[in-house]
């Protein structure tokens, strides 16, 4: 009678990942080869990767009914990080490995038809949730080996490039551990490649004042101008100032961009805050995630960075509307039949847009040729409930001749701009490092009310601001924090009269009245 034996992998739901167990059966019976546990079409296939694995690496494969079994059966298993720990569950029943060698490693990997492994999506969160379940030793293929381990002190991960140095490491070829020093990769090193710099944007005082506020306080942003006054340029330059990431912020990126395919071999931990750039044609499912077994979307790949908007307007109000949601609360649910996935996506939402359908409303050089109810409708496409949620509207005019001339005169470079944005960014970091967030844009009500008191004069000027421009409830606690962002710029500890002040100027354009 043949002993079931098993072997320890992991599977991914959503950005967390539970302990599988693979468990393999030989039975005496024709030759086959089945896998039972809810499996996809890219582990159905297994069968075959696996069958040729083992026999080009120099092993027998069993001649008999095989049976392997993906515990638990009642959660789907999805990926070819299945690969190896079927391979090794039927080496053991081989009788090449020994069970009780084995059971205190866990294997992660697919493998080629000549033996190799290749590195697979996801590696990381497999990693840290095995790590959780308490085992200490991990195989993995020797591509993802620096990822995984970024999960730290208190488990090993072993690197291999094949089938047969796995085996060989228990027999007497063992491998070394991967260690990876974490600080290394996050070193704030402005000399990073970017391509668009401030020192090139000319004019614009106040629309760069309102990019430096928004990367200072984690705040959304919306731009409006005439076509050609620089509100695209700018809005790539706005890479250049932000500030570095904390490794709490990189390790969350590192998981998202893992699971979805985008992490680079040579890079395994995210180092750079991202810019998403997305086209108007993009789908809702596209941009918030979805799909019958849900990815990440657009809005989770910004988290802790940028999603921009350009010619805003042009997005599907539908498009524009499932923003509502995760911009307040810097997080996406997306529910299924059986399970619902719980995505992170605290971004920045950067916007640019025309006035209106010519695009010169206001202009002084060139005259509006819209109508009325044409700008209106135009203008109408961005909802109430949107702009709410978008703490600085800011206009950026046509440059002036003189602007457009004078190129004798440098504009402050990124660089500059930046360091203004670091030191605001520790000042909060320092302020809610038992409140568990990071910016200013993430206060809520309760840390509102402590961290943004205001002075009599203050609560005067809002009085009268709340009174004349019918302030919302949401906008209003927007304006406290935009203050609570441009005080800490100022390096005030308090919010002064005119922190208010210049919160309300960058609230209140010709859209939002």
């Amino acid at each position: 009678m043949s002993m079931v034996n098993k072997v320890t992998t992991a599977a991914i739901i959503g950005l967390d990942s539970y302990k599988v167990s693979v468990e393999t059966d030989v039975l005496n019976s024709l030759p086959s080869f089945s896998i039972v546990g809810l499996p996809d079409a890219s582990i159905n296939e297994a069968r075959d990767r696996v069958r040729s694995a083992i026999k080009n690496s120099g092993f027998t494969f069993p001649s008999k009914k095989v049976v392997i079994n993906l515990a638990p059966a009642d959660l789907k298993k999805e990926g070819s990080n299945f690969d190896l720990p079927i391979a090794i569950g039927l080496l053991v029943e081989e009788e090449v490995l020994k069970e009780e060698d084995v059971k205190d490693y866990a294997f992660i990997g697919e493998l080629s038809l000549d033996g190799a492994l290749r590195g697979v999506n996801g590696t990381l969160p497999l990693v840290l949730g095995l790590k959780e379940k308490g085992i200490k030793k991990v195989f993995v293929p020797k591509v993802n080996a620096n990822e995984a381990a970024l999960a730290g002190d208190g488990i090993n991960i072993y690197g291999a490039d094949n089938l047969c140095e796995v085996v060989n490491h228990f027999a007497d070829s063992k491998i070394v551990p991967t260690i990876v020093d974490v600080n290394k990769y996050l070193v704030d090193n402005f000399a990073q490649e970017y391509l668009y710099d401030f020192k090139d944007v000319k004019g614009q005082q106040k629309a760069k004042k309102a990019l430096e506020i928004a990367a200072a306080g984690g705040h959304n942003l919306l731009m409006i101008g005439s076509p050609g006054s620089g509100k695209t340029l700018m809005a790539k330059c706005f890479a250049s100032i932000l500030p570095p990431l904390e490794l709490q912020e990189a390790m969350e990126l590192t998981k998202i961009y893992s699971i979805s395919g985008l992490l680079s071999a040579d890079e395994p931990l995210m180092t750079k805050r991202p810019f998403r750039a997305v086209h108007h044609t993009a789908s809702a499912n596209g941009i918030i995630g979805g799909g019958s077994n849900p990815k990440p979307g657009e809005i989770t790949l910004a988290h802790r960075g940028v999603l921009f908007l350009d010619e805003m307007v042009e997005f599907p109000r539908n498009v524009l509307e499932v923003l509502r949601q995760p911009v307040e609360d810097g997080e996406i649910v997306i529910a299924r039949a059986k399970h619902s996935i719980k995505y992170p996506a605290k971004f920045m939402l950067l916007g640019a847009m025309n006035p209106c359908p010519c695009g010169y409303l206001g202009d002084k050089e060139k005259q509006c040729s819209c109508s009325e109810f044409q700008i209106k409708r135009y203008q109408s496409k961005l909802s109430g409930p949107l702009l709410d949620r978008i703490d600085l509207q800011v206009e950026a005019p046509r440059l002036t001749s003189k602007e457009l001339l004078n190129s004798n005169t440098e504009a402050e470079s990124s660089e500059d701009i930046r360091k203004r944005v670091v030191k605001a960014r520790k000042i909060q970091a320092q302020r809610y490092k038992d409140d568990n967030i990071l910016t200013n844009s993430e206060l809520n009500a309760k840390l509102i009310k402590k961290y943004c008191q205001l002075d009599r004069n203050c609560l005067d000027i809002l009085k009268i601001a709340s009174a004349k421009y019918q302030l919302s409830g949401r906008r209003y606690d927007r304006v406290l924090k935009l203050a609570r962002t441009i005080a800490d710029l100022d390096g005030s500890e308090n919010i002064s009269q005119s922190h208010i002040m210049q919160a309300l100027q960058y609230r209140m354009t010709n859209l939002s009245n």
